[in-house]
């Protein structure tokens, strides 16, 4: 007779979409590391959380957790619900982007600007690939993504005005703090969206019940 431990099995689709889920994290985590480090510019709430740091002297990934709950309470006026992706996006992201940070601080300084350049690439790149994993593993949305669907159901306001608006006043906002707005910056905003169009259909996990992922749209 086969034991009840044996027999217990982890359906597939939820094993796969949950190495997913981690996989992307981690990823997205290294992916801001790269944009940090290049100091060619971050990714729009990474503006705004450097620019914290910077002032508060605590560090990155503490204000990326600190950030990533207050835009979480946000979603409550919003009703919005988090799912188990959201609470591993704040944990796993605020936890490990320090460590990526730390590595790339024994790469020799200061950098080539060419060594600088293809950080800032790989860095977009690498988050568009992450996005597109940890999207489509379907287990809940990001703070900051939830925040702006959120805003879309609210107000029924078309999603691009909706994501520009939010990023252009982090941005502003982390730009007056201090933080590093610059080519970086720019090339995020006009080609992660169009990178996740590539990734996000082929890494989204199907299910009979799933509905097409909603932030294909936003990106």
């Amino acid at each position: 007779m086969q034991s009840p431990v044996a027999s217990f099995r982890i359906p597939a689709p939820v094993g796969r979409r949950s190495v997913q889920l981690l996989v992307g994290l981690v990823l997205y985590a290294a992916s801001m590391g790269l944009l940090v480090h290049s100091g060619l510019g971050n990714m729009p709430w990474d503006v705004l959380t450097q620019g914290i740091s910077r002032h508060t002297g605590a560090s990155f990934g503490t204000i990326t957790v600190a950030i990533s709950v207050l835009v979480l309470l946000c979603w409550i006026p919003l009703r919005q619900r988090p799912g188990v992706g959201t609470v591993a996006n704040v944990l796993v992201i605020g936890v490990l982007v320090d460590p990526f940070l730390a590595a790339l601080d024994q790469l020799p300084d200061p950098l080539p600007m060419a060594a600088r350049v293809a950080l800032a690439v790989s860095g977009i790149v690498l988050n568009a690939l992450a996005t597109g994993l940890y999207v489509g593993a379907q287990l809940g949305p990001g703070p900051r993504d939830g925040l702006m669907t959120g805003l879309v159901g609210r107000t029924g306001w078309p999603v691009a005005p909706v994501r520009t608006s939010i990023e252009v006043v982090v941005v502003a906002a982390g730009w007056a703090l201090g933080g590093t707005v610059g080519f970086a910056t720019l090339a995020y905003a006009l080609l992660v969206g169009p990178l996740v169009h590539v990734f996000l259909p082929r890494l989204t996990v199907r299910s009979r019940q799933s509905e097409p992922v909603a932030l294909v749209a936003a990106t």
